[in-house]
């Protein structure tokens, strides 16, 4: 009898700003393996919460949501990413700061993070997937082949984030942004379920001092020793 082999999984976790988003999408392109944004996922339930009049404290009927609610990760015409909820392209709503303190604030309920949880396991599929989030290697994907937890200084995260927005059109104060970066990683530190926290077994990047290329290039080199790809 033979047996199907499980797909490969590289875990990319890590604090807001920490570009663990952009080095997802490089990498997962660069490979040819399927991409897990699950950040986008809590911030998809959190929209979806208020599109549909959900009481904002209402952990149930956000659970039942994320059950749900229909998602489609893609490609857009530019090449960029592009997240459809329900056939409608929503990938400028769900990157804005405030769906990003929704996203935080639904990630903290169990309901909802148990809703996701097989169905963040149901993206791993042949050749491999690279996913992206805060507790990818500790929970989704304990036994992923390769974790990484990327991070950087809460300023740098903070002037990444700030330049993110600014080039999106978004006006929004640094100060305010430093405050809200400080507020969600303080959350996302010491909630119950989850907290964001490197897996025991991860390799630590720290990308406050070098570039994009110098951080997906390690990456790279990481998974190629493991022989999860060639370089």
């Amino acid at each position: 009898m033979s047996h199907a082999r499980t797909p490969a999984v590289a875990t990319i976790d890590g604090p807001s700003g920490s570009g663990k988003g952009t080095i997802s999408r490089l990498i997962a392109r660069r490979i040819g393996w399927h991409l897990l944004d699950s950040g986008a996922l809590y911030r998809l339930v959190a929209l979806a919460g208020v599109r549909s009049g959900t009481a904002p404290d209402d952990q149930e009927r956000h659970a039942r949501i994320a059950l749900g609610m229909r998602v489609v990760f893609g490609w857009g015409p530019d090449g960029g990413e592009q997240v459809c909820l329900e056939g409608e392209d929503v990938t400028a709503a769900i990157r804005s700061e405030t769906a990003g303190q929704g996203a935080s604030r639904v990630a903290a309920w169990p309901q909802v993070r148990a809703a996701l949880l097989e169905r963040q396991r149901g993206f791993a599929a042949p050749p491999g997937l690279v996913a992206d989030g805060r507790d990818m290697g500790t929970v989704v994907f304990p036994g992923a082949a390769l974790k990484i937890f990327l991070t950087a200084t809460p300023e740098e995260r903070a002037l990444r984030r700030h330049k993110q927005l600014k080039d999106k059109g978004s006006d929004v104060s640094l100060p305010a942004l430093s405050r809200g970066i400080a507020e969600r990683d303080l959350r996302d530190r010491t909630r119950e379920v989850a907290p964001l926290r490197p897996a025991s077994d991860a390799c630590v990047i720290d990308s406050t001092a070098i570039t994009v290329e110098q951080v997906v290039g390690q990456v790279l080199e990481m998974g190629a020793a493991r022989r999860l790809w060639q370089l």
